[in-house]
């Protein structure tokens, strides 16, 4: 499925039809270029599922967790991994089999821990704030 987004306030509607595409799916993997709009995505989603706190990127933490009105969401930005086993010594197969929404950004470094059913969402930069969001 591809959907399109005219700017980044666009991405509320869309985050509501990737909830809709994927509510079978525990794991959601993003990807694009840096500043595609990956965490503003993700602040979207986790918002439409009651999130109130503030939600930020844990490029530092690795792994932020917020409470929603649908249980526990991950959300891990793997960008400063430099190896698998980095990834599995903070936990990352806890999160990945667990029950809890798992929001990815930058999962490339882990592919060989990945279940099966995951949904891979990926972020095109079109021109200025338009976006081309492709689900997979």
């Amino acid at each position: 499925m591809e959907l399109i987004v005219e700017n980044l306030t666009g991405l509320t509607a869309i985050a509501g039809k990737i909830g809709k595409y994927a509510a079978d799916r525990k794991i959601w993997l993003f990807s694009g270029e840096i500043g595609a709009g990956k965490t503003t995505l993700i602040q979207r989603i986790c918002q439409q599922r009651g999130v109130t706190e503030k939600i930020t990127s844990p490029t530092y933490s690795l792994i932020n967790q917020y409470e929603s009105d649908q249980g526990i969401i991950y959300h891990l930005d793997l960008y400063r991994l430099n190896s698998l086993d980095e990834a599995i010594d903070i936990g990352i197969e806890d999160l990945l089999y667990g029950d809890a929404l798992c929001l990815i950004e930058w999962p490339d470094l882990i592919t060989p821990l990945l279940p099966e059913e995951v949904l891979k969402i990926k972020i095109e930069i079109v021109e200025d704030s338009k976006r081309k969001i492709i689900l997979l």
